[in-house]
């Protein structure tokens, strides 16, 4: 039976670039989750019988969301409902799921690299068709439909049992608990040598895996230690749980310190790698060589072809507009296109779509390519893997021949977490006015070049998004980029993108932030950052 439910709109519904986010107990609120829900399915058109899929990161209220989206479905006139056994699906596992199954779409429940418990972070982000995040339309349709909501559907009626695979009904709706691992595992064999890889596990290479206790554990234990061979252990962390084990599941070097610190040791493993709440960052560290986000596209796009699914070549790359010009300089070498996005997977679903690009990156630890339509941590990690097997080189080798190659991108990310989001703002709203003066200003030995506020027309589609980051170019391509993050739930993060390219080898053994103390502190000077937020150094640097 559908019961129909009376509600009341909420004025905090806007989704930002990976859905909408906010505190566990935020989303406990009477209606506030069903309210989230409803919009989304009003906001669709022609879904009547097809199948949608749910899962998530198994977070904090996870199997609780689950259970009340089954059900919402079910009134709503989905036909099928596939759901990740136990509520769990990473999020590239689930863009996977979408386009295999060809699902109408699907609802991710996570907040991705943001820590989970009681009172902390929650999310829900709807997926299209295509399997990549909702594009601008969608989503300001949904916030819309918000906006003016009176009444949610639902069946009434027990949970369903989430740990056991195998097909039941809620009301006339089916709905298949599948396992979550299977259909990813299945599409990483046809993109990997995993002969390769597991003769070179065979061969005495070894390998520090950390999953953060966040959703990739299973699914880094099947691939890399039973069907590529790499020893039991391998895999640390690798329990999902619902506080991630009260850490923080973000993959960079402050939440994944112990990595690092073992990496950088006497007795570190060949290969380093973590992912993190929802499977689609990843980090990346040899033995005594950390690799960066924005190095480790390039080299990926470089080396590509080494790997069975991409021995056709590359049609093109795509990085996010704060992203490294790493990538830039292969895709110059390789002759195909290079495209600058703004921040947001979604903004690569068109050039994916439309052939136009194979791999694309951003900074804040995220690849992937054309095989889903989202990043995807455990990717990388094999196709890096796929690529040592075949070179039969160290990290450290790879990172300084491609640097001696096409030239070094020395790089680095200032995070000022948790500002007041007025005083923020206000930053932001001096940094853009403050740009017709900027061009030709002289800073510590640097000339600025050119100063915009980024936009980005969509060579498929023709959409504009503008107000998308300042950046602030300096002759010979140095440049600094100002961003407020959409990813957080609470006050405001400025993000200070700084960029060196420095293409003479015999000046690629710089310490990162020595070699670009002169932008750093242009920087501050731009931006006044110092005097406005009060903060005297950023919280942290990546």
């Amino acid at each position: 039976m559908i019961r129909t439910a009376a509600t009341t709109p909420f004025a905090d519904q806007k989704p930002g670039t990976s859905g909408l986010r906010k505190k566990v107990p935020h989303f406990r609120q009477p209606n506030y989750v069903e309210n989230f829900i409803q919009s989304i399915f009003d906001a669709l058109d022609g879904f009547a019988g097809q199948t949608l899929v749910v899962g998530g990161d198994g977070r904090y209220f996870n199997a609780e969301v689950v259970q009340i989206v089954i059900r919402m479905a079910a009134a709503n006139g989905f036909g099928r409902v596939l759901v990740g056994r136990d509520g769990l699906l990473s999020t590239p596992a689930a863009s996977n799921v979408i386009r295999k199954y060809k699902a109408f779409g699907g609802i991710i429940l996570s907040a991705s690299h943001n820590p989970g418990g009681p009172t902390e972070d929650f999310g829900i982000k709807y997926n299209i068709g295509n399997g990549g995040p909702a594009p601008e339309k969608v989503t300001d349709a949904i916030f819309e439909r918000t906006k003016a909501i009176v009444a949610w559907k639902t069946v009434d009626g027990p949970d369903v049992d989430l740990s056991r695979i195998g097909e039941t009904k809620v009301g006339q709706m089916t709905v298949g608990i599948i396992d979550p691992v299977d259909d990813y595992a299945a599409l990483m064999e046809t993109l990997f040598d995993f002969d390769a890889i597991r003769a070179l596990f065979a061969s005495g290479f070894s390998m520090r895996f950390d999953a953060m206790s966040a959703v990739t554990g299973p699914y880094a234990e099947e691939i890399l230690e039973r069907r590529l061979g790499a020893p039991a252990g391998t895999v640390i962390n690798k329990v999902p749980l619902p506080d991630f084990g009260g850490h923080h599941p973000d993959p960079n070097l402050v939440h994944a310190k112990d990595l690092y610190d073992l990496m950088m040791g006497p007795d570190a493993p060949d290969f380093g790698a973590a992912s993190d709440g929802d499977g689609d960052r990843n980090l990346v560290i040899g033995r005594g060589q950390f690799v960066t986000p924005s190095d480790s596209l390039a080299i990926l796009a470089a080396n590509a072809n080494l790997a069975p699914g991409y021995a056709g070549g590359l049609k093109g790359i795509a990085r996010s507009m704060p992203t490294s010009a790493a990538a830039d300089h292969v895709a110059k070498k390789l002759g195909i296109g290079c495209y600058e996005t703004p921040t947001g997977w979604k903004f690569f679903g068109n050039l994916l779509d439309a052939g136009l690009a194979t791999i694309c990156g951003e900074e804040s630890a995220g690849s992937g390519s054309d095989h889903v339509r989202e990043k995807d941590g455990l990717w990388a990690v094999l196709l890096w893997l796929n690529i040592l097997a075949v070179r039969r080189e160290s990290v450290k080798t790879v990172v300084e021949k491609h640097w001696t190659e096409f030239g070094r991108n020395y790089y680095s990310r200032h995070d000022y977490e948790g500002l007041d989001a007025t005083v923020a703002n206000a930053l932001m709203d001096e940094l853009r006015n403050s740009l017709p003066a900027l061009p030709d200003a002289h800073m510590n030995d640097l000339f600025v070049a050119r100063a915009d506020d980024f936009a980005y027309s969509d060579p498929v589609d023709g959409s504009l998004s503008k107000r998308q980051g300042v950046r602030v170019i300096f002759r010979g391509g140095s440049r600094v980029v100002f961003r407020l993050s959409g990813t957080g739930t609470e006050g405001a993060t400025l993000r200070v993108y700084i960029e060196r390219y420095e293409p003479d080898p015999a000046r690629h053994g710089l310490d990162t932030q020595e070699a670009l103390r002169e932008l750093i502190a242009n920087a501050d000077m731009i931006a006044g950052i110092a005097a406005r937020t009060g903060r005297a150094a950023p919280d942290v640097i990546t």
